[in-house]
């Protein structure tokens, strides 16, 4: 087995090595930075995007906050790839920061979400998409089992959020 050194710059050309061949009539994968938009499967088949609301929200350049975006599966290659990211080698912690840049495929009207907006989150945020993250790629859905601290009765309720008094 031949070892390779891994440079940012040449991560890309040891990716697209290392991926199986096409045939001619197969049209290549879109890029990593435009990921698949969302499936399901017609008859309640594999969901493969979550919605999600951020506690706190991302504050961008221009002040404006976002809180709704979405969140697809992981894949085998969304896992791999930061192992050879040179952010991570010199960091381990900077890991989910990597990892949850390559799954989020929203975050309000930003599309092109990368690690630097992941950085630039509030600690709360980034600790409730590493659960979420969690949730849906362990458990396949994002509900959670909760105890009534008054009445201690047991219900559940859906972590994605969404209207008034949800979480």
């Amino acid at each position: 087995m031949r070892r390779r050194t891994v440079t940012a710059g040449n991560l890309e050309e040891i990716l697209q090595i290392t991926t199986p061949d096409r045939a001619p009539d197969q049209q290549a994968a879109p890029p990593a930075s435009a990921p698949p938009p969302p499936r399901h499967r017609e008859g309640g088949g594999l969901r493969t995007e979550f919605e999600f609301e951020l506690p706190r929200g991302y504050v961008d350049e221009a002040g404006t906050v976002h809180r709704h975006g979405s969140m697809r599966l992981a894949t085998a290659r969304d896992e791999l790839r930061p192992q050879i990211d040179l952010r991570v080698k010199e960091n381990p912690a900077y890991l989910s920061v990597v990892l949850l840049s390559q799954v989020i495929t929203r975050l309000g009207n930003i599309t092109d979400v990368h690690a630097g907006i992941v950085e630039r989150m509030y600690a709360t945020d980034v600790a409730f998409l590493q659960d979420f993250y969690r949730r849906v790629n362990s458990e396949g859905h994002t509900r959670a089992a909760v105890t009534c601290p008054h009445c201690e009765g047991g219900f559940e309720v859906d972590l994605s959020g969404g209207r008034l008094g949800e979480s």
